[in-house]
């Protein structure tokens, strides 16, 4: 995964005529940007009309929505920053949940938005919205330009803000006028100040040595951070070294190789049975580049009660949120876990060779038997092991984004991508579009549900356009399905405003814009609920050269299992309906 820097002195060319809208593609492109995503306005006229000859890809989404998480799937398929670009007003506020989504998750993310004129903001003009004000809180920064010739710099120091520390989004919005606004012909050449570089601190060697040399069941969770910081390798040589049981956020999926006997698949509120129980149990928790969410701990006050917890951490801010911990390790992964690898080679670990079999049997066999439970399970399971292990899976939000990322078993690192933090629905379709045309070698499946598929449906069109070769699996259970699991598990079957059985033919739907698919139903009386044709539908859908879609009808009342209640421990998961 590649990542780009700024470069500390940055050059934008002479252009003819040269104005401030010229000096934001100018600005790009000399920082590496060859691809943004947008859709025009009124506001941002000026900037299209300079967009012919910049050298850059324009990728027109159908909304301003689907442009802000294409550019995150970008981001996140490939490492460099995606760009999203929205006129004012709606324009920019329909950017929003992309920039939230990207600050949970931590997505390098340059949105630029276009404003009225200097002379009118205060004043409520036609499509003003203060959104610079609007997104402080979803950004790492965000500057509204005054003039043209800033341009160049703040270009610059927002991207190198994005992809410096924790990752996160930045926003630009300049004024039309500033847009329009001539400058000197002459190149301009600046020095860009230097961004925050990563808090470091000197890796406590001893005192790990020591809590592992007192610890009798230590447990290694993995979080986005080890992706972030380019510490996969790193990390995978410490898994190995240690052959301790180890646990994945759904971030983290894909750093832990598939296979190794340490593996305790997902943890969190839909992880596996041993991962939620090892981390319960454990005496000594050791958490690289995770947050430590609620969805990873259940209640935080019951989250590994026993343990001493050494967190690695990058963003102090993460740290002692949820649960204090004994040790913390800031700076990043990338070169505090090879000082623990170091370390080690000095002073091996003990052998917890008994623990990890306690631990980690269990999982082997759970994983394994997992796929045989329900008719969409086992579906994953056979589009899993059609699909190239090095592609690329994005999940939207609900039941159907646990059961996928439940039977992910790759091993690449960056192939699994969902929205974690913030669970926007919609966002699948737009962000595979987008991971798609970072790596356009890739096979990419988007997986949706029947619910988030319709909320970001009209970037079919934009699908189309590139021709990208995205596989769309719909399971359609004519319900929002978390939600109806929720209200069966704790709210009495009370399914109010869940029902989507007036879903539109989705088949005939995507037809018309130009994308072939299928359907695929249960089959009550078939070994495991799937139809003897079920292996030839999928290798025609994975097959085929371009997009295509295939939804598979599941049951209404199937449900996501195991399952930590809301203010529950994470020993305390249920394992089926009877259990509540």
């Amino acid at each position: 995964m590649s990542t780009l820097t700024a470069a500390s002195v940055i050059e934008a060319p002479a252009l003819k005529p040269r104005n401030g809208a010229a000096l934001v593609w100018a600005s790009l492109r000399a920082a590496g940007i060859d691809t943004v995503f947008g859709y025009p306005g009124g506001a941002v006229i000026p900037l299209y009309d300079a967009l012919e000859g910049s050298g850059i890809r324009h990728i027109l989404t159908r909304h301003e929505q689907g442009a802000a998480f294409a550019a995150e799937g970008y981001a996140r398929a490939c490492g460099r920053p995606g760009v999203a670009i929205a006129t004012s007003g709606p324009g920019a506020t329909n950017l929003l949940t992309g920039l939230a989504d990207a600050k949970m998750d931590s997505v390098p993310l340059l949105c630029i938005t276009g404003q009225v004129r200097s002379a009118l903001l205060g004043t409520d003009a036609f499509q003003e919205t203060d959104v610079f004000g609007a997104t402080l809180p979803l950004t790492k920064w965000s500057h509204l330009v005054r003039s043209a010739e800033e341009i160049p710099r703040v270009v610059a120091r927002a991207l190198r803000l994005a992809q410096s520390g924790r990752p996160g989004p930045v926003l630009i919005d300049i004024p039309v006028d500033v847009l329009k606004a001539t400058v000197s012909g002459e190149p301009m050449t600046f020095r860009e100040e230097p961004a925050p570089g990563a808090p470091t601190s000197s890796f406590p060697a001893t005192a790990v040595a020591a809590l592992l040399r007192e610890a009798r069941r230590p447990v290694i969770l993995v979080g986005a951070g080890v992706k972030l910081s380019g510490a996969v390798d790193a990390v995978r040589e410490l898994l190995d070294r240690l052959q301790i049981p180890a646990t994945a956020t759904v971030h983290g999926l894909g750093v832990i190789p598939a296979g190794r006997a340490y593996g305790l698949g997902m943890a969190g509120m839909h992880g596996t049975r041993a991962a939620n129980i090892a981390l319960h149990e454990t005496d000594l928790l050791l958490v690289l580049g995770a947050r430590l969410d609620d969805r990873v701990t259940g209640d935080p006050s019951r989250f590994a009660p026993e343990a001493r917890i050494v967190h690695f951490e990058i963003d102090p801010a993460q740290l002692d949120r949820v649960r204090k911990g004994e040790l913390a390790v800031v700076g990043d992964l990338a070169a505090t876990v090879p000082e623990f690898l170091r370390s080690l080679r000095a002073k091996p670990a003990p052998d917890f060779s008994a623990w990890r079999e306690t631990a980690c049997g269990p999982a082997r066999a759970e994983l394994a038997a997992g796929g045989t439970a329900l008719p969409a399970l086992r579906l994953l399971d056979r589009i899993y092991a059609r699909f190239p292990s090095d592609g690329i899976v994005v999940a939207d939000v609900g039941q159907h984004q646990m059961w996928a990322a439940q039977r992910f078993r790759a091993d690449a690192p960056f192939g699994f991508m969902t929205s974690g933090g913030l669970g926007a629905m919609g966002f699948a379709l737009p962000a595979a579009i987008g991971a798609q045309l970072a790596r356009p070698q890739a096979a990419v499946l988007c997986i949706s549900g029947d619910g988030g598929f319709q909320m970001n449906v009209q970037e079919l069109a934009t699908i189309r356009r590139c021709s990208a070769p995205l596989k769309l699996l719909v399971l359609d259970n004519k319900y929002l399905g978390m939600v109806r699991q929720w209200q069966q598990l704790f709210y009495q079957r009370n399914y109010a405003e869940t029902d989507l059985s007036d879903n539109p033919d989705f088949v005939a739907l995507a037809a018309a814009y130009g994308i072939p698919g299928e359907r695929l139903g249960v089959d009550p009386g078939a070994p495991g609920g799937l139809p003897a044709a079920t292996d030839e539908v999928l290798d025609r859908f994975l097959g085929r050269p371009g997009p295509a879609l295939l939804v598979f009808e599941c049951p209404p009342e199937a449900n996501v299992f195991p399952m930590v209640p809301s203010g529950a421990a994470l020993s305390e998961m249920l394992l089926c309906e009877e259990e509540n």
